[in-house]
């Protein structure tokens, strides 16, 4: 298992956001006397549980088209509904360090801490999606680009090479052009990132042999831009 799939259950900030969350436990109005950060973010969990009308979801609803709905447990990820909350601006690519039906046991695993929205399988570049492009994902090991990013997961090892196919490469390569087109994500590489690229994170995936030229060429093209 790669350092992502055994991340524990604090993904988004560790000692820092269990104290957050005991402040917001006291009550939305405590915490708003802490200071501007800690009333926002307690105001706004407060928002979205008890007053923010909910974004229409039918049961099994994908975001990308040919996409299998196979859902994260509740525990992995936090409701939202994006971009109306949360501004969507980034694309992260992660390997997950196990074969496909292994990371979707894991992020089905309540106990885990931690989903990507999608997973794509490499022999045949099969997408499976875990959480919903609305809610907010433990993905990235950073609160801000949890909010921000659409995380996808790709099937395989760092150090193995073989699992880099062409059609995983293809298939990941609609998914993220679509994602862009959805949000008005520019196509490059300051938007769309390695999960090893994300501040305050120290990850390796997607690795060395992930080929991010050839990627990226592939995401321009499925998205009709130069």
């Amino acid at each position: 298992m790669s350092e992502h799939l055994t991340t524990d259950r604090q993904p988004e900030g560790g000692a820092a956001v269990r104290r957050r969350r005991l402040l917001v436990a006291g009550g939305a109005v405590a915490a708003v006397g802490v200071g501007g950060f800690l009333g926002r973010e307690a105001l706004e969990d407060a928002w979205w549980r008890y007053g923010a009308p909910a974004v229409p979801r039918d049961e099994g609803e994908v975001d990308h088209e040919g996409a299998e709905w196979v859902p994260a447990s509740s525990a992995n990820y936090r409701r939202a509904s994006r971009p109306r909350d949360y501004t969507v601006d980034r694309v992260v690519i992660h390997m997950p360090e196990a074969t496909y039906d292994i990371t979707l046991r894991v992020f089905q695993d309540s106990s885990h801490g931690a989903a990507a929205h999608y997973v794509v399988r490499s022999g045949d570049g099969h997408v499976a999606q875990m959480v919903r492009e609305l809610d907010v994902a433990y993905q990235a090991g950073n609160r801000e680009f949890n909010e921000r990013s659409v995380g996808i997961e790709h099937e395989g090892w760092a150090d193995d090479p073989s699992y880099l196919t062409d059609t995983m490469y293809e298939s990941s390569a609609r998914l993220v052009a679509g994602i862009c087109a959805r949000y008005g994500i520019p196509v490059d590489r300051q938007h769309i990132v390695g999960h090893n690229e994300v501040p305050d994170v120290v990850r390796i995936c997607p690795g060395p042999h992930w080929d991010w030229d050839r990627y990226m060429a592939m995401v321009r093209s499925a998205a009709g831009v130069s």
